[in-house]
């Protein structure tokens, strides 16, 4: 028995520096509520752009983006630095605060949907949407459907990096030639 015990122990110990190894890359995003996000957007001396992601809970593809693109290391990295990134269940009950209105949960249907979520996906109501608004949270786009890391990032940077603002999306993304 006492051959086996230091294998036991390495593989062990391999086995914890490999979970180690793993959650430190793993990037962790700081996830805001709306009524934060809107604080942060008043009172920072130099506010970020906003980011909404849209969801459901029955959302399939709305947790693969969750896993696979906004736990990428490099993409999370950048939305941290870049925007302040809000959480909305398209379907959530509660009352939201928005640009002086109040927005409410809608019953219809078998769930619902929530005005704001509405209004920010322009009435298409598919999720997966993302959103992104500028530092006064006015809309800049509403971008449906699952992304994958390269793509997202790509989005992302076009407006975080204000080149929305001298270059329209097609001539950006190549789409244009």
């Amino acid at each position: 028995m006492k051959l086996f015990a230091p294998i036991h122990i390495k593989t062990v110990f391999f086995l914890f520096l490999g979970m180690l190894y793993l959650s430190a890359n793993a990037q962790e995003v700081n996830w805001l509520s709306w009524n934060e996000t809107t604080k942060l957007a008043e009172t920072d001396k130099n506010p970020k752009k906003v980011f909404v992601d849209i969801y459901t809970d029955w959302c399939g593809w709305c947790k693969k983006m969750d896993k696979d693109t906004f736990q990428n290391e490099e993409v999370a990295a950048y939305m941290e630095k870049n925007f302040y990134m809000v959480k909305m269940d398209g379907e959530g009950k509660e009352p939201i605060e928005y640009k002086g209105k109040t927005y409410k949960f809608v019953p219809s249907g078998r769930k619902g949907y929530h005005e704001l979520a509405a209004s920010l996906m322009q009435g298409r109501m598919s999720y997966p949407t993302t959103v992104f608004l500028d530092e006064e949270m006015n809309m800049l786009s509403p971008v449906p459907g699952y992304q994958k890391p390269g793509p997202f990032l790509n989005i992302a940077k076009y407006f975080g990096d204000d080149i929305y603002k001298e270059k329209d999306w097609k001539t950006y993304s190549g789409e244009g030639k």
